[in-house]
């Protein structure tokens, strides 16, 4: 059997950051496993600009971005195996794998560090009725024909879904001809980032439908059409609210769940809210010596945050290695009102300063997210806008820690003047100019 100090799963953004910061921090014997011929993962299809302005203080398309990191694991001892398809992983830190190169191998690490990323959502997942035709991609899939694999994958075409990768392909595909005649959202607000609404959608006279969905796809061996109807708050189809699009491509961006099965086989807890592994604020899973970062551990709307998050995973792997753990009794995070998750789910008393990451279910304006140790607030922080599709995060420093008292910490929103909105302003300014990870 093989044996490696750090086994890092994933070579994607949080994959390629966790090994680097692990390896600044002295561990000299580190394998990146990654499934694909390459590595960087989903951003080698991401050719679009306006990645790293937080990390790199300038403007990057998801390649170069990647090619950053790749560049730096270069410079290093840090082994990538590509081609590499990791089978399973045991509560005992083993992991079998398969390649063509090296056949099967079963590989024990001493730590492990999961970024496998997310996948997407897709038609059978939300069970849109209607014909089984062909026309029907997921964003990210019709994204890797275009950008890679150089297919154009219709002329017409409706989005279904407004997060961030399908928000990004209304612009690509209408810059490669195609004509895009309505992005179609369930809830009453966009799910991706404010910028690009604007830039994608708004720039290019491309139609939002809030509160609408697909109720019917018609089509033989190729779609023809697809019936979108509104919905009710209760996001049920109102009848008399039909309106039919003659399309040849239906693009969808439901949603992205965190790549767990790898997760759960070996036995870590996972938190229903992320679909993510259970964490502490060292992002140390409920194995110990295994840790999770980047979009495998809860999605992420900007690549710069995860590699971060990921920077922060390597360095406790690199201290579990060394035989340093926090230690302390449990405090545990839970979701107040208007408040769907936080990452991590619990930390170490008497530890250092902690950041939190969590989403809104709502969008709010002029609101406030409070803190709470059981009835008493200890920390209270203003917001003028938030939104689900971007997320939230906040710094608890060590002083203010020391004082909980109660054995869990409750991350709420305050509702402050106009409280909760229907839908956001496609127009707000949003000086934020990085783009989504994914």
């Amino acid at each position: 059997m093989i044996e490696h100090n750090l086994v890092v799963i994933g070579g994607g953004p949080a994959g390629l950051a966790a090994a680097l910061a692990a390896w600044e921090q002295g561990v000299r014997d580190i394998l990146i496993l990654e499934r694909d011929n390459q590595a960087g993962g989903i951003l080698n299809q991401c050719i679009h600009n306006g990645f790293g302005l937080h990390r790199f203080k300038e403007e990057l398309t998801g390649p170069e971005y990647a090619g950053r990191f790749i560049e730096l694991v270069k410079n290093t001892d840090i082994q990538i195996r590509t081609d590499t398809m990791v089978l399973e992983l045991t509560g005992d830190r083993i992991l079998h794998t398969v390649s063509p190169q090296h056949g099967y191998e079963a590989i024990r690490a001493g730590a492990v560090i999961l970024a496998m990323g997310c996948r997407e959502r897709t038609r059978g997942a939300i069970s849109i009725p209607g014909a089984r035709c062909s026309g029907i991609f997921t964003a990210g899939a019709a994204q890797r024909f275009l950008n890679i694999e150089g297919y154009m994958v219709g002329k017409r075409v409706v989005i279904l879904g407004s997060g961030d990768i399908g928000l990004i392909m209304a612009r690509r595909m209408t810059l490669e001809g195609a004509k895009v005649l309505a992005c179609v959202e369930l809830m009453p607000y966009s799910g991706g980032l404010t910028r690009n609404i604007v830039q994608c959608l708004n720039d290019f006279d491309i139609p939002l439908y809030l509160s609408h969905t697909v109720t019917d796809i018609r089509g033989r061996d190729r779609l023809e059409q697809v019936v979108v109807s509104k919905v009710d708050d209760k996001r049920r189809p109102i009848p008399g609210t039909e309106m039919v699009f003659d399309c040849d491509t239906l693009l969808l961006s439901v949603g992205l769940l965190p790549e767990n099965e790898l997760s759960r086989q070996a036995g870590i807890e996972i938190d229903p809210r992320t679909n993510g592994p259970r964490v502490w604020e060292n992002r140390e899973c409920s194995i110990p010596g295994v840790f999770a970062c980047g979009n495998v551990l809860h999605v992420h709307d900007l690549v710069d945050y995860v590699s971060a998050e990921s920077e922060q995973a390597g360095k406790a792997a690199a201290a579990y290695l060394q035989g340093l753990r926090p230690a302390g009794e449990e405090i545990r995070l839970e979701n107040g009102f208007d408040v769907s998750y936080t990452v991590p789910q619990h930390f170490h008393r008497g530890g250092e300063a902690l950041e939190l990451f969590f989403r809104v279910r709502n969008v709010r304006k002029n609101t406030a997210i409070r803190v709470m140790d059981g009835d008493t607030q200890i920390a209270r922080f203003q917001r003028e806008h938030m939104a689900p599709g971007e997320m939230e995060s906040i710094k608890l420093p060590k002083v203010l820690l020391d004082r909980v008292k109660g054995d869990r910490l409750t991350v709420e929103i305050e509702p402050v003047g106009g409280g909760a909105h229907d839908a956001p302003s496609p127009a707000a300014g949003d000086t934020d100019s990085s783009l989504r990870s994914e």
